[in-house]
């Protein structure tokens, strides 16, 4: 099964009144060792080194965020500076320049999208919460 046309739905989830998406690259990884679920031959893929995946699914499995507090969240060679996360499942980073990150946790996966710098990332963060929530409601 090919889990990339959830990156189609996410960006189209994050789209504003005017039609402007707000994600532009994502992807989604196993909770348990963050394996990737979507290709890295999708256009808009954030393609996450093995290491990255697993230090991202290594802080959501056990609720500990002290490695993002401290070391911030690195994805695809860029850090972010840790910003908050929420019930344990929902993590926000930022980056000046680069623009913002929002992960969310499922059952199995994990939700990763992207917001370019000057984009609203309260839509990025309502569209993988979206794609998060559905995954929840399969139990995955």
């Amino acid at each position: 099964m090919s889990w990339d046309s959830y990156l189609d739905n996410m960006i189209a989830q994050s789209k504003d009144g005017s039609g402007g998406a707000h994600v532009d690259r994502a992807c989604i990884i196993g909770l348990d060792g963050g394996s990737a679920w979507t290709t890295a031959g999708h256009g808009n893929a954030l393609k996450l080194s093995p290491a990255e995946g697993a230090s991202i699914a290594k802080c959501l499995k056990s609720k500990d965020f002290t490695a993002f507090q401290t070391s911030g969240i690195v994805i695809e060679g860029t850090k972010y500076q840790f910003l908050r996360e929420e019930d344990g499942k929902l993590v926000l980073g930022k980056k000046k320049e680069k623009g913002a990150v929002t992960l969310q946790a499922s059952k199995t996966a994990i939700v990763v999208g992207h917001c370019p710098e000057g984009g609203q990332q309260g839509n990025t963060n309502k569209a993988v919460g979206v794609i998060a929530d559905y995954l929840d409601s399969l139990g995955m």
